[in-house]
């Protein structure tokens, strides 16, 4: 099912982009375009990653960063 008519972003494709770290509507957007348009399928990606689909909303809910570290490489804390 479509997400983003837009950029044709599928559900299954903001799963995945949310499974690697993209936490926020914005993330997701940085990684597949999806809700920059014309907005409309933004309240579809937040009701998505409100729903579990993203592995680390606990440390996002936290305030801590949750993209930090994908690549392999650890991050010291300032």
């Amino acid at each position: 099912m479509y997400v983003c008519n837009c950029f044709g972003v599928t559900e299954a494709q903001v799963k995945k982009h949310a499974a690697d770290g993209a936490c926020t509507p914005r993330q997701i957007a940085s990684a597949c375009k999806a809700g920059t348009d014309c907005g409309s399928c933004v309240r579809r990606i937040q009701a998505l990653l409100g729903r579990g689909a993203c592995p680390r909303r606990e440390l996002a809910d936290q305030g801590e960063p949750v993209l930090s570290g994908l690549d392999g490489t650890a991050q010291q804390a300032a």
